[in-house]
């Protein structure tokens, strides 16, 4: 088999650091083949930066100086971190034939008069610093044949998962949890079902400042607040039908922070994040019962949220008919599935080969999503 080599870079919700993933794919198959995953790496964000994009996130007042410098941070933020796993896999930039770039997401405004994402990170300085060509803004061209941009994952998860009898839900907890639904001989499924990580490292970070709640244990010392978990459940954004997708514009600690005003309540700082752990895993719940299909249907999970052992056994418990595992039992590294995908839509914009999936975004039609920077 001819190898093309490709990196998939992505920096999430989370704005916990830049995911890298270098990805072989078999150059003469019509469709990308099975990858195969042969070097990751995670490059961290100064917190300085990260700081200034979560300001533009929750919607505090910014002006184009600062955006624009947020854009070229990010470009070479995203290009060093491409480099650095050139050099931990011992890979020359020359053997890449492209770079798969999602940008930091600042802003995600699928609906209203004037739909439009924004991801930072300018991709011209990718391509040059890299000597790799680059493909970026995957989402806007989606959007622009009437879908929501998101999420994109799910054409990836169908190559990659062989169809059974009983359902697969791939599940991603980053910043926003979103699933993938994978069902014998229906079509693809896949929508944001509300927050992941995002409100549980917020809050976490606001009272312990540390950068995630590690392996739950800040949730664990809590119990949950009845009156506080119905108040998150009644969000608008979860009664609403997919297609769909949200982000930090709308799930961010000012929103968290105004529905404890609403309580009335002074409710401990530990039954709060219990209660937001138990809000993440709920929603994420409600919506897979939703799709059980055969005699074994599986959720398969990815994205950091694995690695949070109670948020896990409080899907498995919410979850008794359903299998639940994280994405290493289908032979997929679940910390770098997200990377592995924009690798591989780099592949598909290569190729001229469709990358949406209409039945999931809402697009009018099938697309070969991203916009190509030649070095």
């Amino acid at each position: 088999m001819t190898r093309e080599l490709y990196i998939g870079v992505m920096s999430g919700t989370s704005l916990d650091g830049v995911d890298t993933a270098l990805v072989a794919f078999d150059s003469h198959a019509a469709q990308a083949s099975k990858p195969e995953l042969l070097a990751t790496d995670a490059y961290p964000m100064p917190d300085t930066l990260k700081s200034a994009l979560l300001d533009v996130c929750i919607g505090q007042a910014t002006n184009l100086r600062q955006i624009g410098q947020l854009d070229h941070q990010l470009g070479h933020l995203f290009a060093d971190a491409v480099n650095q796993l050139l050099e931990k896999a011992e890979v020359d930039a020359s053997a890449v034939t492209a770079v798969g770039n999602h940008g930091q997401t600042v802003y995600h405004q699928p609906d209203g008069e004037c739909p439009f994402t924004m991801q930072l990170g300018d991709a011209n300085i990718v391509a040059v610093k890299t000597g790799i060509t680059t493909v970026a803004d995957f989402r806007r061209k989606d959007m622009a044949l009437g879908g929501q941009g998101a999420p994109l994952v799910p054409a990836f998860h169908q190559g990659l998962f062989s169809e059974q009898d009983s359902t697969t839900v791939v599940l991603n907890i980053g910043g926003i949890a979103n699933i993938s639904v994978l069902q014998p001989e229906q079509p693809v499924i896949g929508y944001d079902t509300g927050p992941g990580n995002m409100l549980m490292d917020a809050w976490v970070y606001l009272h312990h400042g540390q950068k995630y709640d590690k392996e739950g244990a800040f949730a664990a010392s809590g119990k949950v607040n009845p009156s506080l978990l119905a108040k998150l459940m009644a969000d608008p954004y979860l009664g609403r039908s997919y297609p769909k997708s949200t982000g930090r514009e709308h799930y961010n600690l000012p929103w968290l922070e105004e529905q404890l005003t609403r309580l009335g309540n002074v409710v401990p700082e530990q039954d709060v994040q219990a209660t937001l752990l138990q809000f993440t895993a709920q929603t994420i719940a409600e919506q897979v019962t939703c799709f059980a299909h055969g005699e074994q249907p599986r959720l398969l999970v990815c994205g950091g949220g694995v690695n949070n052992p109670f948020l896990m056994s409080r899907l498995a418990e919410l979850l008794p008919a359903w299998s639940v595992a994280n994405t290493c039992d289908a032979g997929i590294d679940p910390d770098y599935m997200e990377a592995m995908a924009f690798a591989w839509l780099a592949r598909q914009r290569i190729h001229g080969q469709p990358s949406n999936l209409p039945e999931v975004t809402g697009a009018s039609q099938l697309a070969s999503l991203g916009v190509i920077y030649p070095v």
